[in-house]
């Protein structure tokens, strides 16, 4: 889930913006989409499925249908006269260096960079921190097209190696290979079949998390049951593997095996999602006594969630939202773990802990209050020393580091300011810049960005920012784009993107809506838009477009939304349920068929958030709701361009293939309903190259069915 990255080169871009008249009506004609009598019978309801066959994404047939799809997308967007221009743009906002914050490891300090336009970022390390960086790891010289990736890099405590993790064109699936630290040449050491996994380094070795390998002459994708923790000692073959731990009765669980920076405990994770439960068990194996077992620190699943931040002495620091919606920090005994004897080290607060860590003996904490990041140094046992003064509103991470640590390093953006690295200093507490970026063409004073509360259906008070140009007239007549995600407990905070300067500098206004779902304002916000509640979720999104238009921002044929993954289900199930308060709908990569998503790869997980059909209570809401099953025929929907990609082994094209099926077939044909699908891609893009690309047309989609007609000057 998860980015490093920044300049450019002097552009002049004319900041006025030119409205065109919407396109007018025009009868669509797309590739006929074969039918099958299929229907499945739910809690005595029968579920017609008619696109069934477009589940198998490596049939012939499927791949026809890709092929024609794509022809008329593509057809359809060459038209559009700016659209060549418009990618030259986005791609000189893009171009500019840009950097992770530094980690370190002993004196060795490790970070990112990519120098513009490169499609992968390269890894670089230096000796010291004012050590001359030299290239370590460059995914770039990997493949020809540039989609191998490096998702894991995971140094061992002693410096003198390091796992790193490759994934093939968007893949979820890694392969990890070790390198020799000190040559910088990698060993011969390959470990496959890799997914869901951190790298816990004990010793000469390191332990992971990975499936069997699939059975001859099947796919990769077959894999998905059966979690297993493996050790690796270096320089021996993946077949020599010790097997840590298995639970054959409980195929659908992951493992995931940690351990603390003094190597002394393994703490293993397990995660039950596909039965609804939203938290973990934790388990722990003293490491400086091998000949035990593993024992339970908190030995059930349940809803309650439990993060283990390190070791202290005996105990073992615990973030945990099990009686604190908005989580707290507990110290427990491994070899007492009753709840009657841990220790509270930080209080449950009004705001939400988002993060901690542990650094040069101290405690860094971030909250966040309404959507916006504060960030508190504690004592090891819990007492506040400082808030670290951050540059302004919006969203700050990192504060990492070791036990020896005298500085850490912490990101801060928001959306009109590109990410800044700055090095607070944990004697002086002293927070400075360390490296930020500056975009050629690109003022930040001439935007702003403010916070709105709306009232939702039920009367709960939903945060959304605004980002637009100062100054701007509500008239009624601003483009806008609402962006909404609203699931798993992940909140949608401030974040700086170039390519979406591509559209401020048009007279774009910007609305980021904090939805239900997210944990904006902690757990209960989380399970305010899950299971039978999802609705909330699509109702906050509706309160939020309508405010936009009564406050005059902009209007309904201005309007637009556009949201990925589970956000991509919220777009579909809004556009279904107010297709008049939209003119254009973006779902990328997005759950919809809300059915059948745990029947692929590992949607099972999802039960969590979304329930299952299985369960009648919860497969009546998740039918009121689906996008796929609540298309309403003869309706005029908003323009619609739906992506995917062919390599999402996350959510599989499938759920987009089939949307896109029953769309093109059921709706107004006034009003363009088209899929874009990439190659060699996955849940989100696998290389610069095709992430620009793909947000070049989908710009050029919203511009041109909103009316604007973009100043774009060289």
């Amino acid at each position: 889930m998860l980015l490093p990255f920044r300049h450019l080169p002097v552009l002049s871009v004319m900041l006025s913006i030119g409205c065109a008249a919407t396109p007018p009506p025009a009868r669509f004609d797309y590739p006929v989409t074969r039918t099958v009598e299929q229907a499945d019978t739910y809690h005595g309801t029968q579920v017609a499925d008619p696109y069934r066959w477009l589940e198998d994404d490596n049939s012939p047939e499927t791949a026809k249908w890709v092929e024609a799809q794509n022809a008329v997308t593509f057809a359809y967007l060459e038209k559009i006269p700016f659209r060549a221009q418009l990618k030259t743009r986005v791609e000189r906002l893009y171009n500019y260096p840009k950097y992770s914050a530094p980690s370190q490891k002993r004196d060795l300090f490790f970070f990112y960079k990519n120098d513009g336009l490169q499609n992968q970022s390269v890894l670089l390390v230096q000796h010291g921190i004012d050590g001359k960086p030299e290239v370590l790891l460059d995914p770039n010289t990997w493949s020809a097209d540039g989609t191998v990736r490096l998702l894991t890099f995971s140094p061992s405590k002693d410096a003198r190696h390091a796992v790193y993790g490759i994934s093939r064109s968007g893949s979820d699936w890694e392969e990890y290979q070790v390198l020799d630290l000190r040559t910088r040449k990698p060993l011969a050491d390959k470990i496959e079949w890799v997914k869901v996994s951190n790298v816990a380094w004990r010793g000469d070795g390191f332990y992971y998390s990975r499936y069997p390998a699939p059975e001859a002459g099947r796919e990769l994708s077959s894999s998905n049951a059966n979690h297993l923790v493996y050790y690796h000692r270096l320089g021996t073959p993946q077949s020599a593997d010790e097997l840590v731990f298995e639970d054959k009765d409980n195929p659908q669980r992951f493992h995931i095996l940690s351990t603390t920076e003094d190597e002394r405990f393994a703490i293993l994770e397990v995660h039950d999602r596909a039965t609804g439960k939203q938290g973990n068990a934790l388990f722990v194996l003293d490491l400086t006594r091998p000949s035990q077992r593993f024992s339970p620190l908190v030995p059930a699943i349940t809803d309650d969630t439990f993060e283990v931040i390190d070791s202290v002495g005996d105990r073992i620091l615990v973030a945990t939202d099990k009686d604190a919606t908005n989580r707290r920090v507990v110290s427990i005994d491994p070899r007492d773990p009753s709840e009657a004897n841990w220790k509270t080290v930080l209080a449950e607060q009004p705001e939400p802990l988002e993060a901690v860590d542990t650094a040069g003996g101290k405690l860094l904490a971030t909250y966040m209050k309404d959507v916006a990041t504060r960030a508190r140094v504690y004592s090891l046992d819990g007492r506040l020393e400082h808030e670290v003064a951050l540059p302004g509103l919006g969203a700050a991470s990192g504060f990492r580091g070791e036990a020896d640590s005298t500085f850490v390093f912490y990101t801060f953006t928001s959306f009109t300011i590109p990410t800044a690295i700055y090095r607070y200093d944990i004697a002086t507490r002293a927070s400075t810049l360390f490296r930020a970026s500056e975009i050629s063409g690109f003022d930040a004073s001439g935007y702003e960005t403010t916070q709105a509360f709306v009232t939702s259906k039920d009367g709960t008070r939903v945060p959304m920012f605004l980002v637009h140009r100062k100054g701007i007239a509500l008239d009624g007549n601003n483009p806008t784009l609402m962006y909404g995600y609203g699931g798993f407990n992940v909140p949608t905070t401030p974040a700086f993107s170039p390519v979406r300067l591509a559209l401020l500098e048009q007279g774009f206004v910007y609305a980021s809506v904090n939805t239900r779902g997210g944990n904006e304002y902690g757990e209960a916000w989380h399970d305010a838009g899950t299971k039978t509640k999802k609705q909330n979720v699509f109702d906050d999104f509706i309160a939020a477009a309508e405010w936009l238009i009564a406050n005059k921002y902009t209007s309904s044929s201005r309007l637009a939304m556009l949201g990925g993954s589970n956000g991509g289900l919220l777009v579909g199930a809004v556009a279904n349920q107010r297709p008049e308060l939209f003119r254009v709908a973006i779902p990328q990569v997005g759950v919809m068929d809300m059915l059948r998503f745990n029947k692929f790869t590992i949607g099972w997980n999802w039960i969590a958030d979304y329930g299952s059909s299985d369960n009648a209570d919860e497969f009546k809401a998740l039918y009121a709701y689906s996008p796929l099953h609540n298309i309403r025929a003869g309706v005029k929907y908003p323009a619609t361009i739906i992506t995917t990609a062919d390599h999402d082994d996350r959510v599989v094209p499938a759920h987009s293939f089939k949307y896109a099926a029953a769309m093109q077939a059921k709706v107004s044909r006034e009003q363009p309903v088209l899929i874009r699908i990439e190659t060699k891609s996955g849940h989100g893009a696998s290389s610069t190259a095709k992430y620009l690309e793909s947000n070049a047309d989908v710009y050029a989609f919203l511009m041109h069915n909103l009316g604007v007609q973009p100043n774009l000057a060289r």
